[in-house]
Protein backbone atom coordinates (compact mmCIF):
# COMPACT_ATOMS: atom_id res chain seq x y z
CA UNK A 1 0.00 0.00 0.00
CA UNK A 2 3.09 2.44 0.43
CA UNK A 3 3.68 2.50 -3.35
CA UNK A 4 0.21 3.27 -4.39
CA UNK A 5 0.25 6.19 -1.62
CA UNK A 6 3.33 8.25 -2.79
CA UNK A 7 2.77 8.11 -6.44
CA UNK A 8 -0.95 9.60 -5.64
CA UNK A 9 0.52 13.07 -5.69
CA UNK A 10 2.40 12.75 -8.67
CA UNK A 11 -0.91 11.36 -10.56
CA UNK A 12 -2.86 14.35 -9.15
CA UNK A 13 -0.11 16.36 -10.58
CA UNK A 14 -0.04 15.33 -13.77
CA UNK A 15 -4.09 15.61 -13.71
CA UNK A 16 -3.75 18.77 -12.79
CA UNK A 17 -0.82 20.15 -15.42
CA UNK A 18 -3.69 19.43 -17.72
CA UNK A 19 -6.11 21.91 -18.07
CA UNK A 20 -8.23 20.96 -20.64
CA UNK A 21 -9.50 23.14 -23.54
CA UNK A 22 -12.66 21.23 -24.82
CA UNK A 23 -15.80 21.74 -22.47
CA UNK A 24 -18.14 18.91 -21.74
CA UNK A 25 -21.31 20.88 -23.38
CA UNK A 26 -20.34 22.46 -27.26
CA UNK A 27 -23.78 23.98 -28.41
CA UNK A 28 -26.02 21.24 -29.33
CA UNK A 29 -22.95 18.68 -28.80
CA UNK A 30 -22.41 16.54 -25.93
CA UNK A 31 -18.63 15.68 -25.32
CA UNK A 32 -18.35 12.02 -25.20
CA UNK A 33 -14.57 11.13 -24.77
CA UNK A 34 -11.38 13.76 -24.65
CA UNK A 35 -7.38 13.16 -24.80
CA UNK A 36 -4.95 15.28 -24.93
CA UNK A 37 -2.41 14.33 -28.16
CA UNK A 38 1.16 13.74 -28.44
CA UNK A 39 2.48 15.95 -31.52
CA UNK A 40 5.67 15.57 -32.54
CA UNK A 41 7.51 17.52 -35.19
CA UNK A 42 10.15 20.21 -35.60
CA UNK A 43 8.16 22.88 -36.99
CA UNK A 44 5.34 22.08 -34.18
CA UNK A 45 8.41 23.02 -31.88
CA UNK A 46 9.61 26.04 -33.46
CA UNK A 47 6.02 27.23 -33.76
CA UNK A 48 5.87 26.54 -29.79
CA UNK A 49 3.21 24.03 -29.15
CA UNK A 50 2.27 23.81 -25.82
CA UNK A 51 -0.51 21.86 -25.39
CA UNK A 52 -2.68 20.05 -27.82
CA UNK A 53 -6.34 17.97 -27.08
CA UNK A 54 -8.70 15.71 -28.93
CA UNK A 55 -12.18 15.25 -28.36
CA UNK A 56 -15.14 13.79 -29.82
CA UNK A 57 -18.74 15.19 -29.56
CA UNK A 58 -21.72 14.07 -30.71
CA UNK A 59 -25.42 15.36 -31.30
CA UNK A 60 -29.05 13.91 -32.29
CA UNK A 61 -29.93 15.80 -35.73
CA UNK A 62 -33.64 14.28 -35.09
CA UNK A 63 -34.80 14.44 -31.32
CA UNK A 64 -37.53 11.59 -32.45
CA UNK A 65 -35.09 9.31 -33.95
CA UNK A 66 -33.12 7.62 -31.66
CA UNK A 67 -30.59 6.59 -34.27
CA UNK A 68 -30.34 10.25 -35.89
CA UNK A 69 -26.68 10.91 -33.90
CA UNK A 70 -23.92 12.96 -35.42
CA UNK A 71 -20.13 12.22 -34.59
CA UNK A 72 -17.13 14.79 -34.94
CA UNK A 73 -13.72 15.47 -33.98
CA UNK A 74 -12.34 18.51 -32.53
CA UNK A 75 -8.67 19.23 -32.18
CA UNK A 76 -7.26 21.86 -30.41
CA UNK A 77 -3.38 23.24 -30.30
CA UNK A 78 -2.03 25.52 -27.96
CA UNK A 79 0.78 27.95 -28.83
CA UNK A 80 3.28 30.09 -27.77
CA UNK A 81 1.83 33.49 -29.05
CA UNK A 82 -0.95 34.59 -31.89
CA UNK A 83 1.96 34.62 -34.12
CA UNK A 84 2.82 31.36 -33.59
CA UNK A 85 -1.13 30.36 -34.43
CA UNK A 86 -1.32 32.40 -37.83
CA UNK A 87 1.91 30.18 -38.63
CA UNK A 88 0.47 26.58 -38.05
CA UNK A 89 -2.41 27.94 -39.70
CA UNK A 90 -1.55 28.43 -42.99
CA UNK A 91 0.77 25.57 -42.75
CA UNK A 92 -2.53 23.52 -41.56
CA UNK A 93 -4.70 24.96 -43.82
CA UNK A 94 -6.13 22.39 -46.51
CA UNK A 95 -5.44 23.39 -50.23
CA UNK A 96 -8.55 23.61 -51.56
CA UNK A 97 -10.29 25.25 -48.56
CA UNK A 98 -12.34 28.60 -48.90
CA UNK A 99 -12.64 31.33 -46.52
CA UNK A 100 -15.08 30.89 -43.79
CA UNK A 101 -17.46 33.48 -42.14
CA UNK A 102 -16.10 32.85 -38.63
CA UNK A 103 -13.04 35.25 -39.29
CA UNK A 104 -10.45 36.23 -41.29
CA UNK A 105 -8.15 33.77 -40.14
CA UNK A 106 -10.68 30.86 -40.87
CA UNK A 107 -11.35 28.46 -43.80
CA UNK A 108 -13.52 25.55 -44.65
CA UNK A 109 -13.92 22.28 -46.72
CA UNK A 110 -17.05 20.29 -47.16
CA UNK A 111 -15.80 17.87 -43.80
CA UNK A 112 -13.17 20.44 -42.03
CA UNK A 113 -12.95 23.81 -40.77
CA UNK A 114 -9.59 25.15 -39.15
CA UNK A 115 -9.68 28.64 -37.54
CA UNK A 116 -6.95 30.47 -35.69
CA UNK A 117 -8.23 32.53 -32.38
CA UNK A 118 -5.04 33.92 -30.24
CA UNK A 119 -2.42 31.73 -28.95
CA UNK A 120 -4.60 28.67 -30.39
CA UNK A 121 -5.38 26.46 -33.58
CA UNK A 122 -8.90 25.03 -34.01
CA UNK A 123 -9.50 22.05 -36.11
CA UNK A 124 -13.15 20.55 -36.41
CA UNK A 125 -13.63 17.20 -38.64
CA UNK A 126 -17.24 16.71 -39.68
CA UNK A 127 -18.62 19.62 -38.24
CA UNK A 128 -19.33 23.29 -39.13
CA UNK A 129 -19.36 25.39 -35.94
CA UNK A 130 -21.91 28.29 -35.85
CA UNK A 131 -20.67 31.91 -34.78
CA UNK A 132 -22.66 32.12 -31.58
CA UNK A 133 -21.78 28.28 -30.20
CA UNK A 134 -17.87 29.01 -30.96
CA UNK A 135 -18.02 32.42 -29.53
CA UNK A 136 -18.51 30.76 -25.93
CA UNK A 137 -15.96 28.45 -26.66
CA UNK A 138 -13.28 31.22 -27.26
CA UNK A 139 -13.93 33.45 -24.22
CA UNK A 140 -13.22 30.01 -22.38
CA UNK A 141 -9.74 28.71 -23.53
CA UNK A 142 -7.40 28.52 -20.59
CA UNK A 143 -4.35 30.59 -21.14
CA UNK A 144 -5.27 32.62 -24.44
CA UNK A 145 -2.90 35.15 -25.69
CA UNK A 146 -4.21 37.85 -27.87
CA UNK A 147 -1.00 39.65 -28.74
CA UNK A 148 -1.10 41.74 -32.18
CA UNK A 149 -0.60 39.78 -35.30
CA UNK A 150 2.63 40.66 -36.88
CA UNK A 151 2.20 43.57 -39.65
CA UNK A 152 4.22 41.54 -42.07
CA UNK A 153 1.13 39.74 -43.33
CA UNK A 154 -0.24 42.83 -44.46
CA UNK A 155 2.20 43.49 -46.98
CA UNK A 156 1.89 40.31 -49.02
CA UNK A 157 0.51 41.94 -52.59
CA UNK A 158 -3.17 40.19 -53.43
CA UNK A 159 -2.87 40.43 -57.02
CA UNK A 160 -2.04 36.74 -58.78
CA UNK A 161 -1.99 35.49 -55.22
CA UNK A 162 -2.44 31.42 -55.28
CA UNK A 163 -5.39 30.85 -53.03
CA UNK A 164 -3.78 29.12 -49.23
CA UNK A 165 0.08 29.08 -50.47
CA UNK A 166 0.80 32.19 -47.84
CA UNK A 167 3.35 30.39 -45.13
CA UNK A 168 4.64 32.27 -42.13
CA UNK A 169 8.22 31.32 -40.98
CA UNK A 170 9.45 32.32 -37.80
CA UNK A 171 12.73 30.26 -37.74
CA UNK A 172 15.18 27.84 -40.13
CA UNK A 173 12.90 24.83 -39.97
CA UNK A 174 9.91 26.33 -41.72
CA UNK A 175 12.18 28.44 -44.12
CA UNK A 176 13.25 25.15 -45.24
CA UNK A 177 10.31 23.34 -45.68
CA UNK A 178 8.92 26.35 -47.23
CA UNK A 179 11.69 27.85 -49.15
CA UNK A 180 14.40 25.75 -49.30
CA UNK A 181 16.49 28.03 -51.65
CA UNK A 182 17.49 30.67 -49.11
CA UNK A 183 19.89 29.34 -46.68
CA UNK A 184 18.93 30.20 -42.82
CA UNK A 185 22.39 31.92 -42.36
CA UNK A 186 21.60 34.34 -44.96
CA UNK A 187 18.36 35.32 -43.65
CA UNK A 188 19.65 35.69 -39.85
CA UNK A 189 16.87 34.49 -37.83
CA UNK A 190 19.02 35.25 -34.77
CA UNK A 191 18.23 39.35 -35.72
CA UNK A 192 14.95 38.95 -34.67
CA UNK A 193 13.88 38.34 -38.39
CA UNK A 194 10.56 36.61 -39.32
CA UNK A 195 9.19 36.03 -43.07
CA UNK A 196 5.98 35.90 -44.71
CA UNK A 197 6.44 33.40 -48.32
CA UNK A 198 3.96 32.85 -51.02
CA UNK A 199 3.30 32.09 -54.83
CA UNK A 200 1.76 33.95 -57.40
CA UNK A 201 0.67 33.32 -60.81
CA UNK A 202 2.44 35.93 -63.34
CA UNK A 203 2.82 35.32 -66.71
CA UNK A 204 1.58 31.55 -66.43
CA UNK A 205 4.29 30.77 -64.29
CA UNK A 206 4.66 30.79 -60.52
CA UNK A 207 6.76 33.09 -58.81
CA UNK A 208 7.81 31.94 -55.13
CA UNK A 209 7.88 35.13 -53.19
CA UNK A 210 9.55 35.63 -49.42
CA UNK A 211 9.42 38.67 -47.68
CA UNK A 212 11.78 38.97 -44.42
CA UNK A 213 11.21 41.78 -42.01
CA UNK A 214 14.15 43.28 -39.48
CA UNK A 215 14.14 44.84 -36.95
CA UNK A 216 15.59 48.28 -38.16
CA UNK A 217 16.41 49.44 -41.94
CA UNK A 218 19.61 49.21 -41.31
CA UNK A 219 19.78 45.80 -40.88
CA UNK A 220 17.61 44.90 -44.02
CA UNK A 221 20.20 47.22 -45.85
CA UNK A 222 22.80 44.16 -44.81
CA UNK A 223 20.53 41.14 -45.38
CA UNK A 224 19.58 42.74 -48.70
CA UNK A 225 23.38 42.65 -49.91
CA UNK A 226 24.05 39.23 -48.41
CA UNK A 227 20.38 38.27 -50.44
CA UNK A 228 21.59 39.50 -53.78
CA UNK A 229 24.75 37.33 -53.74
CA UNK A 230 22.46 34.11 -53.84
CA UNK A 231 22.62 32.80 -57.39
CA UNK A 232 19.51 34.75 -59.54
CA UNK A 233 17.88 36.14 -57.01
CA UNK A 234 16.20 39.21 -57.36
CA UNK A 235 15.93 41.33 -54.12
CA UNK A 236 14.42 44.38 -52.70
CA UNK A 237 14.23 46.47 -49.96
CA UNK A 238 11.90 48.76 -48.78
CA UNK A 239 12.04 50.06 -45.02
CA UNK A 240 12.75 47.12 -42.63
CA UNK A 241 11.82 44.73 -45.84
CA UNK A 242 13.47 42.87 -47.78
CA UNK A 243 11.15 40.96 -50.31
CA UNK A 244 13.40 38.23 -52.61
CA UNK A 245 12.34 35.94 -55.61
CA UNK A 246 14.53 33.23 -56.48
CA UNK A 247 15.11 31.13 -60.06
CA UNK A 248 14.05 30.22 -61.99
CA UNK A 249 11.58 32.84 -62.27
CA UNK A 250 11.29 35.20 -65.43
CA UNK A 251 12.92 38.69 -64.36
CA UNK A 252 10.12 40.72 -65.77
CA UNK A 253 7.42 38.60 -63.62
CA UNK A 254 9.28 38.69 -60.45
CA UNK A 255 9.68 42.27 -60.76
CA UNK A 256 6.16 42.85 -61.03
CA UNK A 257 5.59 41.23 -58.00
CA UNK A 258 8.42 43.30 -55.99
CA UNK A 259 7.00 46.26 -57.37
CA UNK A 260 3.94 45.73 -54.90
CA UNK A 261 5.54 45.95 -52.08
CA UNK A 262 5.52 49.11 -50.33
CA UNK A 263 6.65 49.74 -46.64
CA UNK A 264 4.55 52.48 -44.71
CA UNK A 265 5.84 53.40 -41.26
CA UNK A 266 3.00 53.98 -38.82
CA UNK A 267 3.78 56.14 -35.87
CA UNK A 268 1.72 55.92 -32.74
CA UNK A 269 2.16 59.57 -31.07
CA UNK A 270 1.74 59.43 -27.37
CA UNK A 271 2.81 62.88 -26.38
CA UNK A 272 0.22 64.35 -23.73
CA UNK A 273 -1.87 67.49 -25.38
CA UNK A 274 -2.41 70.15 -22.53
CA UNK A 275 -6.03 71.61 -21.49
CA UNK A 276 -7.36 74.59 -19.94
CA UNK A 277 -7.16 73.02 -16.66
CA UNK A 278 -2.99 73.32 -17.15
CA UNK A 279 -2.55 76.77 -18.10
CA UNK A 280 -1.40 79.14 -15.34
CA UNK A 281 -3.33 82.14 -16.52
CA UNK A 282 -6.81 80.31 -16.72
CA UNK A 283 -6.08 79.12 -12.90
CA UNK A 284 -5.25 82.58 -11.73
CA UNK A 285 -8.47 83.50 -13.06
CA UNK A 286 -10.58 80.83 -11.73
CA UNK A 287 -9.32 82.03 -8.25
CA UNK A 288 -9.92 85.41 -8.81
CA UNK A 289 -13.58 84.59 -9.80
CA UNK A 290 -13.86 82.77 -6.70
CA UNK A 291 -12.60 85.53 -4.44
CA UNK A 292 -15.42 87.90 -5.91
CA UNK A 293 -18.09 84.88 -5.22
CA UNK A 294 -17.27 84.43 -1.68
CA UNK A 295 -16.89 88.20 -1.19
CA UNK A 296 -20.52 88.90 -2.77
CA UNK A 297 -21.74 86.30 -0.65
CA UNK A 298 -20.46 87.63 2.36
CA UNK A 299 -21.54 90.79 1.72
CA UNK A 300 -25.47 89.44 0.88
CA UNK A 301 -24.94 87.46 4.26
CA UNK A 302 -24.28 90.07 6.11
CA UNK A 303 -27.09 92.47 5.00
CA UNK A 304 -29.34 89.69 5.20
CA UNK A 305 -28.61 89.03 8.70
CA UNK A 306 -28.11 92.88 9.95
CA UNK A 307 -31.77 93.21 8.06
CA UNK A 308 -33.35 90.06 9.93
CA UNK A 309 -31.88 91.82 13.52
CA UNK A 310 -33.61 95.55 12.65
CA UNK A 311 -36.46 93.49 11.80
CA UNK A 312 -36.45 91.90 15.46
CA UNK A 313 -36.03 95.00 17.27
CA UNK A 314 -38.58 97.00 15.62
CA UNK A 315 -41.31 94.11 16.15
CA UNK A 316 -40.33 93.59 20.17
CA UNK A 317 -40.82 96.39 22.78
CA UNK A 318 -38.24 94.94 25.00
CA UNK A 319 -35.22 94.29 23.76
CA UNK A 320 -33.36 91.39 23.96
CA UNK A 321 -30.09 92.01 23.93
CA UNK A 322 -30.20 95.59 26.34
CA UNK A 323 -27.92 95.80 28.63
CA UNK A 324 -28.90 96.69 32.78
CA UNK A 325 -27.01 99.03 34.45
CA UNK A 326 -26.33 99.10 38.34
CA UNK A 327 -26.05 102.29 39.63
CA UNK A 328 -24.64 101.59 42.55
CA UNK A 329 -22.36 104.73 43.27
CA UNK A 330 -25.46 106.47 44.08
CA UNK A 331 -26.27 104.01 47.29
Amino acid sequence: MGKPLKLLPLLLLGSAAWAGIWPEQFGPAKRVSVKPLTVAGKLWAEYGLQESEQAEYERRTDDRLPSSVERFTATAYRLQDSTAALGAFYWQRPTDAKQSQLGKLAAETATETILAHGNYLLVFQGYKPQVAELGTLLEGLPNLDQSPLPPLKDYLPVENLVPNSERYVVGPVGLQDFDDGIPAGVAAFHLGSEAQIATFRSGGRDVKLAIFSYPTPNLARERLVEMQKLPGAIAKRTGPLVAVILPPANADDAERVLSQIRYQASISWSQYVPNRRDNIGNLIINAFILIGFLLCFSMVAGLAFGGFRTLIRQTRKDDPDAMTVLHLGDR
